[in-house]
């Protein structure tokens, strides 16, 4: 029992420092944050809000620059001052916003955050039980092995609720009436609109799919809903 008491403790250490994590967040969010205002986005969110069955869709501005949309746990959509920015300055369309709006709907109707939890608990167990066979075999170099295996891993189930978000809120513009024009389209500026240098990292880098992989999933997704009819 004792040879898997380190285990044990990174999974409690993981739980705790997620909650901790997620209890901070909450905190930044609620300092910096106002609900949004914007009658146009309103009536697309409106829109959203019908093909859910839901009195609203809550979207707050989060006063930070960089270009980012998040869902926190509790179910609030946030997009950033800098994201907003760009919509006003006509680099990005309403219908554009309203799809990152609907993707990060999907995090939170899927439990990724939930889910986030569980799986930050269990890579850190997993980190901690390669460091200690791996410290063992191949000392001083072991521990970055187990590090970065972690990381490829993390970056591959990142990856994964990625993809199942986009195709949420593909079915959700969908059925709101928008389309996924507009999903794909936001996807071909997403480099240019976050200044990203990542284009050409392996796929098994990145904890988001690469541009032209999600949107070949939204054209392979549209191709059987139209098998389907």
């Amino acid at each position: 029992m004792l040879k898997f008491m380190p285990i044990l403790l990174a999974i409690l250490y993981g739980l705790a420092y997620y909650r901790f994590s997620v209890w901070r967040t909450h905190r930044e969010l609620d300092a910096k944050s106002t609900p949004l205002a914007d009658p146009h986005l309103k009536k697309l969110t409106d829109r959203l809000a019908r093909a859910l069955d839901v009195e609203r869709v809550p979207v707050h501005i989060y006063e930070i620059q960089p270009v980012n949309g998040l869902a926190a746990p509790d179910g609030r959509i946030f997009l950033t001052r800098g994201f907003y920015e760009k919509y006003r300055s006509g680099s990005v369309t309403a219908e554009e916003l309203t799809a990152v709006i609907a993707h990060e709907l999907g995090h939170v109707a899927l439990g990724h955050a939930r889910r986030r939890m569980i799986d930050f608990s269990g890579q850190n167990a997993i980190r901690t039980a390669l460091m200690m066979v791996l410290g063992r075999l191949i000392p001083g170099v072991g521990i970055l092995i187990a590090t970065a295996l972690t990381s490829l891993l993390s970056a591959r189930l990142s990856r994964g609720d990625e993809y199942e978000a986009d195709a949420y809120a593909a079915a959700l513009l969908t059925k709101a009436g928008i389309g996924v024009a507009p999903q794909k389209e936001l996807f071909r500026k997403l480099g240019d609109l976050t200044g990203s240098g990542m284009a050409g990292a392996p796929a098994w880098l990145l904890s988001h799919p690469k541009t032209e992989e999600r949107i070949a999933a939204l054209d392979a997704l549209e191709a059987r809903w139209e098998t389907a009819k």
